[in-house]
């Protein structure tokens, strides 16, 4: 198998060699490549490449695919940036913010067709159960999205909704990476479902330490500012598992929560975090959670060097800094 660099570095040169220019759509198509351009982890083709190549299949027969996988990824963020009213993206004006609503709802409905597309670049033996995952992960991260968008009408949020909607939002398409890839290297139905597992564990691993590091991550490595979560009230898994906990801190920090947007409530709202032990909490759940997709890795046929470079992906993602 490849270092993991040389996964994302494949997606990378994809990415950057898609062919989408057009002078009468211009303004269609532009919007597209900013965005797919934009960088990112590129964690989503990297993990399906990457499972392709375990179960013995070519990770260049898996690149298209890959990069539609990450299209689908780069075409929810252009409508979130909408429906959150976010003008900045990866430290650049988001699509929305740069041309306008429409046009960005336009492209972005654009980039799933054309995700749909790359997708169904595989062998017609496989085409079918490629597809149903695609669109079975497709309604997760819509549902996951619609309990998002509802807790934040919510006061409060129990422990157990919030995980299930980052299993939604965040596992759901980790998960169809890694399923997708593993059934285009020729899994067995069985590893390949091993696999979404993996993914699913991993992605809850994965939002988890996002979370922590958007509270408790270094300013100068982590890429935006620290305590973007806290200022805009969004409901976290530091904040929910926080408040569950109840008592005198999570009172404090229910009125802590309500102080104006500024450093002022980002150093609180952290020292009340830190007074109630959130940090080594979150450390421990991403873990567990780290320790479940490596888990389900175990329970497949792959050989102990091949479950390896999937243990060192989950140690890279657990340590990372932004």
């Amino acid at each position: 198998m490849l270092r993991i660099s040389e996964y994302s570095a494949m997606a990378e040169a994809a990415i950057r060699a898609l062919n989408l220019s057009s002078e009468t759509f211009d303004n269609l198509y532009a919007p597209i490549i900013y965005g797919m351009q934009a960088g990112g982890k590129r964690l989503r083709p990297t993990i399906l490449m990457m499972a392709a190549d375990a179960f013995g299949g070519s990770p260049e027969k898996a690149v298209n695919p890959a990069i539609g996988i990450e299209m689908f990824h780069n075409f929810t963020l252009l409508h979130d940036d909408v429906m959150d009213k976010s003008d900045t993206r990866r430290g650049r004006p988001s699509v929305h913010a740069k041309w306008d609503d429409n046009t960005a709802i336009l492209s972005g409905d654009t980039m799933l067709t054309l995700a749909t597309k790359k997708i169904s670049e595989v062998d017609d033996s496989i085409l079918r159960p490629i597809l149903d995952t695609f669109n079975d992960q497709a309604l997760r991260v819509y549902e996951g999205q619609r309990l998002d968008m509802d807790f934040e009408n919510m006061t409060e949020v129990a422990l157990d909704d919030y995980i299930e909607m980052i299993k939604l939002k965040t596992g759901a398409l980790l998960g169809a990476a890694a399923k997708i890839g593993a059934l285009i290297g020729g899994a067995s139905k069985e590893d390949a479902e091993k696999m979404y597992d993996f993914g699913l564990m991993l992605g809850v691993a994965f939002q988890i330490e996002d979370d922590y590091l958007d509270t408790f991550g270094n300013p100068d490595t982590f890429g935006k500012p620290i305590g973007g979560d806290i200022n805009n009230n969004k409901k976290t898994f530091l904040m929910v598992k926080a408040l569950a906990t109840g008592g005198p801190n999570a009172e404090a920090l229910k009125v802590a929560m309500k102080m104006p947007a500024g450093p002022t409530k980002v150093k609180t709202v952290t020292r009340i975090y830190e007074t109630m032990g959130m940090p080594a909490l979150s450390k421990a759940d991403v873990a567990a959670y780290s320790s479940k997709a490596l888990a389900a890795i175990k329970k497949t046929s792959l050989s102990d060097d091949r479950r390896e470079a999937f243990r060192k992906l989950i140690d890279k993602l657990i340590t990372r800094t932004k």
